[in-house]
């Protein structure tokens, strides 16, 4: 490891890691999602690059089912001394709305670590299909009521939130074909089987290049480079509205918060390092925020409540 002066300054934080985490044992990152996904990603590049700044065995254990909920309960359940760590997606922030018993309590049992970072969801058709903006949606929605069909990666995800929220907004009903991931739901967009997409900017990007996906709307407060010609959905008319991928880090409740403040320093370093952040606004449009402590409890409690009252206002069921 090259030593520079950011690891100096980063070294009194991971140095005062308890005894427990500083005697070697293993720590392992869990992943509420199957593997190949942004999130999986997230937590593999976290991994090669902990193993080597805390000289410790590092493991990503990938345990999927439940909208993230599985994999959120055995992080939970597992012993509170900063032996293992969950890496989640956004639709952390629905698990307590959407499932009827979840086996976990996301509030209670679980504590913010970091907030890793944001990006935009965005809306795209596939090319076959005529619609050039948003406004192109809805009018084919009055005009015929179901015609419309949009993908998303699963139900209760936020690109189905988001797309529930705008068609309420807008008056119309835009019909909904839920998928278990990003890649089947971009097949069938691609295939011509389904108009709309809405997923994560990362997901939608990927397929610019192929002029076979036309985005007509992100929503984000600003339009991403990557989309300059692309408007935003306050632009289109629905003010005040976003809908952010976000990416962060817990712990199981009780684990010291000097073990929490160590791991979370750590991992900012590895983020923040020059590659790495230009890595992640390339591949996933990330605007990265390394929050910890009060900011990202902040974030995640609004989260809490703004989706869950979107799932609750429109009875969405997993």
């Amino acid at each position: 490891m090259t030593i520079t002066r950011r690891t100096l300054l980063a070294a009194p934080a991971i140095l005062a890691m308890t005894p427990v985490m500083a005697q070697g044992s293993k720590i392992t990152l869990v992943v509420p999602f199957p593997p190949g996904g942004s999130t999986d990603a997230m937590a593999r590049l976290l991994q090669s690059n902990l193993q080597t700044k805390l000289g410790r065995i590092v493991l990503v254990e990938n345990k999927s089912g439940a909208a993230g909920a599985l994999g959120a309960a055995q992080v939970a359940k597992s012993p509170a001394d900063g032996s293992t760590f969950l890496v989640t997606f956004d639709s952390h922030a629905v698990i307590p709305s959407i499932l009827d018993k979840p086996p976990v309590d996301v509030e209670r049992e679980l504590i913010p670590v970091l907030l890793i970072g944001t990006a935009p969801y965005v809306i795209a058709a596939g090319a076959g299909r005529p619609y050039k903006s948003f406004a192109d949606v809805v009018a084919a929605c009055k005009a015929s009521p179901g015609a419309v069909k949009y993908a998303s990666v699963g139900i209760g995800t936020l690109g189905h939130l988001a797309m529930t929220v705008l068609g309420s907004k807008a008056g119309v009903e835009i019909m909904h074909v839920p998928y278990r991931g990003g890649g089947p739901a971009m097949n069938d967009v691609l295939g011509g089987h389904v108009d709309l997409i809405a997923g994560s900017a990362a997901l939608v990007a990927a397929q610019l290049g192929t002029n076979m996906l036309r985005p007509i709307l992100q929503l984000g407060r600003e339009r991403l480079a990557a989309l300059p010609d692309t408007q935003t959905a306050i632009e289109a008319g629905f003010p005040d509205f976003e809908t952010l991928a976000w990416w962060g880090i817990f712990a199981p409740a009780g684990t010291p918060p000097d073990v929490v403040a160590a791991f979370a320093a750590a991992s900012k370093e590895i983020l923040s390092e020059p590659a790495t952040a230009t890595q992640l606004k390339e591949t996933q449009h990330m605007t990265l925020l390394l929050q910890d402590g009060a900011a990202f409890k902040t974030f995640f409690d609004k989260q809490l409540a703004y989706w869950g009252k979107v799932v609750k206002d429109n009875n969405i069921k997993a």
